[in-house]
């Protein structure tokens, strides 16, 4: 088996890969929603699905023939109920997670409508860093960094 590059983030790397070393790549829009504060939305990975209980930022799988910012607004409208305004691209990252290998796509969004309405039984909670939830799931630690790093330049 080749060595993991050095731009995939492995999870769990102790436990086995589903579907082995050829399996697809999922990809998945998440929404880095930001307050007027600069307080960020994290939510609970809901009862039943893997990893429940994790805080991860909102979103969902990108279905075929949808944008990265039409899957993002669908996915939070069906999980948060907001209508989101203006997507804002900003990064990606491939995690090895046991269950899928996904690249995440990391949009802020600033403005939105609606009042967070928690559809899939999850729990959220607007937070500053250092966040004072966990577990955090593995994929949602490296956002943490680069909100770190980009709060120590201002």
């Amino acid at each position: 088996m080749s060595p993991t590059p050095s731009h995939v983030l492995v999870a769990d790397g102790e436990r086995p890969r589903e579907g082995g070393p050829d399996r697809p790549i999922t990809d998945v829009a998440v929404g880095v929603l930001i307050d007027p504060s600069g307080r960020f939305l994290l939510t609970s990975r809901p009862p039943g699905k893997v990893y429940a209980g994790y805080w991860e930022f909102p979103g969902g799988k990108v279905e075929a023939r949808e944008s990265v910012a039409e899957a993002l607004r669908r996915e939070l409208q069906e999980e948060i109920g907001v209508t989101v305004g203006t997507v804002h691209p900003w990064r990606e990252k491939l995690v090895d997670y046991p269950h899928a290998l996904v690249r995440l796509h990391f949009c802020k969004v600033f403005d939105w409508a609606g009042e967070l309405h928690m559809h899939e039984g999850q729990e959220a909670v607007w937070q500053t860093l250092p966040v004072t939830v966990a577990p955090v799931l593995p994929g949602t630690v490296p956002v943490l960094e680069w909100l770190a790093e980009e709060q120590a330049r201002t």
